[in-house]
């Protein structure tokens, strides 16, 4: 059967006591924000994301950036920030 392009795998991956080991790398399974991902894979009864080891720090600092079950929103108010000090300027040369 032929690899389906994207799609990993954790061929060769070892079960340790300090996690699963691939390549080298020690893994830890997902968080619970996780849950919902397409880069979820399955081993041995508990998931992995390959794109992270520590799913858990991607996480801490917000969103994950390889999260594919979660979009940034966009600020759709159409309010323009304006800095205080130009507009002061600007209202003085009558602008």
């Amino acid at each position: 059967m032929a690899k389906k392009k994207g799609i990993v795998s954790l061929e060769g991956a070892v079960k340790t006591d300090a996690g699963l080991t691939y390549k080298g790398v020690v893994m830890e399974p997902i968080v619970e924000k996780c849950e919902g991902c397409e880069r979820i894979v399955p081993f041995e009864g508990e998931n992995y994301c390959p794109t992270y080891a520590q799913p858990a720090r991607k996480w801490a600092g917000g969103v994950c950036n390889f999260a594919t079950h979660v979009r940034a929103e966009v600020d759709k108010t159409g309010k323009v920030k304006v800095n205080p000090l130009k507009a002061s300027k600007r209202a003085a040369r009558g602008r």
